[in-house]
């Protein structure tokens, strides 16, 4: 037996999910006390970010990355998906710069690398052009490794393929992936890279500030996503002959969510959604125990020559305290959630920190546009936290709603917001009033100049102020093409080609508009 099916074996059986779960709790006690001793606190907020993109080939057609690329940019699902990620920096004037440079010098040598090899990356959330075998044959095949099944276009990692198998074992054998005009069902997991996202990440100075932070940034969730949707459709090959204007009325604007959450929700709970509320910072590292269990891993296994042993006098890399723990984590699948550890961040923290991971923005057309969701994030949360906003009086339930009524409808969506007032609203004109007003206190407050708070909000306020995220300008070009004559699958594949050139020839999607 080859090592991926033996390690996905091994994932699988009682023996690992005992050991696995007794190093969680003996782990989680380590942490809970970390955090409690104030350990993870830190000097200020610092900030990082994920970035996952896809490649294209001929006629912009979906395509498998070579590893050859992957010496500027990282490994993700599929075999079509690569991630850049930032190094942190604090909040500053200079970080944000910092982290705009380092996205873009990323982003350029990426896309140099890809091109070596005959591809091109692209800033989307969802493709729409198929590979040359169809959407459905590329997604739904598999290879017999040994008698494991494994996606043939799922990225060969262990830890992948144990996830995979023990999500359709829980789905009884197979995967129904059900959305407005589609209806598809899937032997693997896989469908889920269709879309990619970027995740912002915020460093909280304090344990005890902390969940402030996070049930602030709970109730973000509807209004920021709404400013950013950009997957309304699948490849057209994959929907069941809708009638199309049926289609462009009734679908999601963020079908991203719906394909995250489809394509692993088959536990006891739902292990993708918005995540409850917590009173103090240990309750996020109950909240991960506490998950429901898919695919556990020992540490040694992926590194034979790990013993766990320390030398004496050495102090271990925090990470190596909690390695099952943090497994577990990394398949806890809210739309929030926090991470412990980190990377040191000069005149902010060493190596210890706690920060929030915040998870639902779909990848936006440019790095200026990005780098824009990343100060909105931040600056949105601290300085509603900082500006005593009672948003967290907005009930869970209501704040949950919010996020849902985004996915679906955009803008026209039902976002509940509190106000400064104290009052519930739903009217668009006041939440979005407060989210910018807030979002450049959060900003001011960490002392970032006014040039950089207007270089990456102010695009994001056309957005608003024009009611058109990325989404709505995907609808309305498939319209144009429809009235122009078109059928759904051209329409689409237009809209897409269109979608590149303008990704490619603009700084900020707010230059389209």
């Amino acid at each position: 037996m080859n090592d991926l099916a033996d390690l996905v074996d091994r994932s699988l059986s009682a023996a690992a999910r005992d050991e696995f779960t007794s190093r969680v709790d003996a782990q989680a006690a380590f942490l809970r006390d970390v955090i409690e001793r104030g350990e993870l606190d830190a000097d200020g907020l610092a900030i990082g970010l994920e970035l996952e993109v896809y490649a294209v080939g001929d006629e912009g057609r979906l395509a498998p990355i070579p590893d050859g690329v992957f010496g500027a940019c990282n490994k993700e699902l599929g075999l079509h998906n690569a991630e850049l990620n930032t190094d942190p920096d604090p909040f500053t004037t200079e970080g944000v710069q910092a982290q705009a440079e380092a996205l873009q010098d990323q982003w350029r040598g990426a896309r140099a690398a890809a091109a070596d090899a005959g591809l091109d990356l692209v800033l989307d959330s969802m493709w729409t052009v198929p590979p040359a075998e169809g959407s459905e044959p590329y997604l739904a095949a598999l290879d017999d490794c040994d008698g494991v099944a494994v996606p043939s276009n799922m990225r060969p990692d262990p830890r992948y393929a144990a996830i995979d198998r023990d999500c359709v074992g829980h789905a009884g054998g197979e995967i129904t992936f059900d959305v407005p005009g589609a209806t598809v069902t899937f032997p693997s997991i896989l469908f889920e890279s269709l879309a990619t996202s970027i995740q912002p990440h915020v460093q909280v100075p304090t344990a005890e500030a902390f969940p402030a932070y996070y049930n602030t940034a709970i109730r973000t969730l509807g209004p920021v996503l709404a400013l950013g949707t950009n997957s309304p459709l699948l490849p057209p090959d994959l929907y069941d002959d809708p009638d199309p204007e049926t289609l462009l009325v009734e679908t999601h604007h963020e079908l991203r969510i719906a394909a995250f959450e489809q394509s692993v929700n088959h536990t006891e709970h739902r292990k993708v959604r918005v995540p409850a509320d917590i009173e103090t910072a240990t309750d996020v590292v109950d909240g991960v125990v506490a998950d429901d269990l898919v695919a556990p891993f020992l540490s040694e296994w992926l590194d034979d020559d790990r013993t766990g042993a320390v030398e004496p006098g050495t102090e271990p890399a925090f990470a190596d305290n909690v390695p099952e723990l943090d497994h577990k984590r990394s398949t806890y699948w809210r739309w929030l959630r926090a991470v412990a550890g980190g990377d040191p961040v000069d005149g902010v923290t060493d190596d210890r920190s706690l920060r929030i991971e915040y998870r639902p923005v779909p990848t936006q057309p440019s790095i200026r546009d990005i780098v824009s969701f990343q100060c909105l994030v931040g600056g949105l949360v601290h300085g509603l936290v900082t500006g005593d906003h009672p948003i967290t009086d907005l009930p869970w339930a209501d704040a949950e709603r919010a996020f849902y009524e985004a996915v679906e409808d955009g803008f026209d969506g039902d976002l509940v917001w509190y106000t400064a007032d104290c009052e519930r609203t739903t009217d668009p004109a006041v939440v979005y009033d407060e989210v910018f007003e807030y979002a450049r206190r959060g900003l001011a407050d960490l002392g970032i100049d006014e040039a950089t708070v207007s270089r990456y909000l102010a695009p994001l306020e056309t957005r608003w102020a024009a009611r058109t995220a990325p989404s709505d300008w995907k609808l309305d070009r498939v319209r144009a093409e429809l009235d122009a004559g078109a059928d759904l699958d051209e329409a689409i594949r237009e809209m897409q080609a269109a979608y590149v050139r303008q990704s490619r020839a603009h700084d900020t999607f707010a230059d389209w508009l």
